[in-house]
C-alpha cells in the first residue's frame, strides 16, 4: 500500500514537472542570428525612437520562458511594444554570443534571463549585473512592469506615470 502511494505521488510529480516547463516554446532564435537581429533593432530603434531591450537566455531556461510570458501579458505588452525593440539573444548553453553579453556588460555567470537596455542610438543605459531576473519563476509580472516603466524612454510632453506615452 505504501509503495503504491509513493509511485502515485512520483507519477503526479512527474506530470506536474512535465507541464510546468513549456519546452516546446522557441523564444530565442538560432545563436547565429544575434548580430543580424541586433543590427536590425538598432535601425528600428533609431527610426522609431524606442529603446532596445536585449534579453539574454536560452530556450532551455524555464525562467526565460516565464519572462517572455510576462513580457507579453496584458499589463506589459502595451508598454513593451510602445517603448522597446525586443531582441532575444540566444546564449546556447552559456557558450554562444558571449562577446555580445560582454560588450553590454551582462555577466551571464550570474544567471539568465539577463537584460540590457540600450538607447535608440545603441548606447548602453543599463545591464543587469546581479542576476535580478534569474529567479523569474518566483517573481510576479509586476516586477517586469516596474522594470519596463523604469527604463522606457521619456518623451517630451509625457509624464513618467503614463505607461504607453
Amino acid at each position: 500500500m505504501r509503495m503504491t502511494r509513493i509511485l502515485a505521488l512520483a507519477a503526479a510529480l512527474a506530470l506536474v514537472a512535465g507541464t510546468a516547463h513549456p519546452a516546446g516554446r522557441e523564444i530565442y532564435p538560432d545563436p547565429s542570428q544575434a548580430r543580424a537581429d541586433l543590427a536590425g533593432a538598432l535601425r528600428t530603434a533609431a527610426a522609431s525612437h524606442k529603446r532596445i531591450l536585449l534579453d539574454f537566455g536560452g530556450n532551455w531556461c524555464a525562467d526565460c520562458q516565464v519572462l517572455d510570458i510576462y513580457f507579453h501579458d496584458a499589463a506589459n505588452r502595451p508598454i513593451l511594444e510602445a517603448n522597446f525593440v525586443l531582441v532575444h539573444v540566444n546564449i546556447g548553453y552559456m557558450d554562444k554570443n558571449l562577446d555580445i553579453a560582454a560588450r553590454y556588460q551582462v555577466p551571464l555567470q550570474k544567471g539568465v534571463p539577463a537584460l540590457a537596455v540600450l538607447s535608440d542610438q545603441g548606447k548602453l543605459l543599463y545591464s543587469q549585473t546581479n542576476g535580478q531576473f534569474e529567479a523569474m519563476r518566483r517573481m510576479e509580472s509586476s516586477s517586469v512592469t516596474g522594470f519596463l516603466v523604469q527604463w522606457k524612454p521619456i518623451r517630451p510632453g509625457c509624464s513618467v506615470v503614463l505607461i504607453t506615452c
